[in-house]
């Protein structure tokens, strides 16, 4: 059960995704990221990227995450509407696998609404809610 949504934030938006596990709330806060920019619901599954990064902490390794789907965006000029997550714990932290499928940006289609320029530390939160659910956020720079 992935799900994101943005909240209000002083300068920007914020992105909050939630999940029945910690890889969900992965999940849910990298489509509620890629909703920030395009329409996720019209991005169709064509093309798919792996993503593996390793942090010391949850914080590091979401921020690691995001920064590299990002840069496949500006790289590649790719959206994602599908990622899928997992991770374990290391002797060192954490280990991140991803794989993220979606299509090359396309204006008319994907009706692009915000440039998100980078990932950031501010308001990130990353913990468990007292129904048992997990919940991940941040404000990406716009």
């Amino acid at each position: 059960m992935r799900e994101w949504e943005h909240y209000e934030h002083t300068a920007d938006i914020g992105v909050r995704g939630y999940g029945s596990t910690l890889e969900e709330a992965f999940e849910a806060v990298a489509l509620g990221l890629f909703d920030v920019m395009v329409d996720v619901r019209e991005v169709e599954p064509r093309e798919c990227r792996e993503v593996e990064v390793e942090e010391e902490d949850l914080e590091a390794l979401l921020y690691s995450f995001l920064e590299e789907l990002l840069v496949l965006h500006d790289m590649e000029g790719l959206v994602f509407g599908d990622v899928k997550v997992g991770i374990e714990k290391t002797e060192n932290g954490y280990k991140l696998k991803a794989k993220a499928c979606g299509e090359p940006l396309d204006p008319e289609k994907h009706g692009p609404k915000e440039e998100v320029k980078a990932i950031t530390y501010h308001d990130m939160k990353i913990e468990r809610l007292p129904d048992g659910r997990w919940m991940a956020q941040f404000v990406p720079d716009l």
